[in-house]
């Protein structure tokens, strides 16, 4: 396989760190973004970026005819479940007819694997085995959840009829270091930020719904792997294990310092009761396991939100 690479989403949270990895394996890395919540400061050096949106295929199709790439890794997403309620369409332009787009140009440049980052617990819904395994009958509670499927049934319908060799990657909640708690928000991100600022961090509802919380670097390991041994298919990338959303605000509060009561608002639309992922298939493929433990992860994330706050 040639060690060509296009990063939808590359200067984003997980795409960002999905480009450095495969720059330090030595692949050519190319970036597409357009920068509505990326940030050009969280582009590794070397990649070739591109300033594009993936609803646009007319600005997509110059940039495949110069890259060549024979992966495309595709995180460019509008990621919110709680927007994809407010606008269900604009959820759909972007997650299913952008992701169509992209799917479209690598069949017709002849790349030889996509790679799509999904979701789990928002495709999956409530009511399924915890952890959750692929083969769980998908019901999902949200348009964002909707979305991902649908996009994940237009790549596996790619391979048969396209010829395109798709690798699906549904991810628990990713957190770390570069998640930006305004645009790609997620609840580790919105506390550390909040608590280290000396905000009034909420919590949604009871506080009792649970998460799977995986590090970004297991995410980014799990990307290369299974694109350097060629996989495809359905994996989960998760660690396996629930976390309630009362239990990580306490842990962040004392990395943080933070001493205020815990406050609760109230709850998320289309936000589920239950959700970690079973991500043995992965483990048994290629080896993966998610090496970085919650504690540990949060406490790198945290500062990372420390230093962030005093340089700025």
């Amino acid at each position: 396989m040639s060690r060509t690479i296009l990063v939808t989403g590359g200067a984003g949270f997980i795409g960002s760190h999905v480009a450095a990895a495969f720059l330090r394996k030595g692949w050519r890395v190319a970036v597409v973004d357009n920068l509505s919540t990326g940030r050009r400061a969280n582009l590794p050096e070397g990649v070739d970026f591109h300033h594009a949106d993936i609803t646009d295929p007319a600005a997509l199709e110059p940039i495949f005819e110069k890259v060549r790439p024979r992966v495309v890794n595709h995180h460019a997403a509008q990621t919110s479940v709680r927007i994809s309620c407010d606008d269900p369409a604009l959820d759909l332009q972007v997650n299913v007819l952008g992701t169509l787009n992209l799917i479209r140009l690598a069949a017709r440049y002849g790349v030889e694997l996509f790679v799509f980052a999904s979701t789990g617990g928002a495709i999956y819904g409530d009511g399924v085995t915890i952890p959750t395994p692929e083969g769980a009958l998908c019901r999902p509670s949200s348009p964002y959840g909707v979305g991902k499927l649908g996009a994940e049934h237009y790549l596996e319908w790619a391979g048969h009829s396209l010829g395109l060799p798709g690798l699906r990657l549904r991810y628990a909640n990713v957190y770390g270091p570069r998640q930006d708690p305004h645009g790609e928000a997620g609840v580790v991100a919105i506390f550390s930020q909040t608590m280290l600022s000396g905000g009034d961090p909420h919590v949604n509802g009871d506080g009792k719904q649970t998460r799977d919380y995986v590090f970004v670097g297991d995410v980014v390991e799990a990307n290369v792997l299974g694109t350097e041994m060629g996989l495809s298919g359905v994996y989960n990338v998760g660690t396996g294990i629930e976390t309630d959303v009362n239990t990580l605000f306490g842990e962040l509060a004392s990395l943080t310092g933070f001493g205020d009561p815990r406050r609760h608002g109230p709850a998320m639309p289309g936000e589920q009761s239950r959700s970690c992922l079973d991500a043995s298939r992965l483990g048994g493929e290629c080896g993966w396991k998610a090496s970085t433990s919650l504690p540990d992860g949060l406490a790198e994330t945290v500062d990372w939100f420390r230093e962030k706050n005093h340089e700025g």
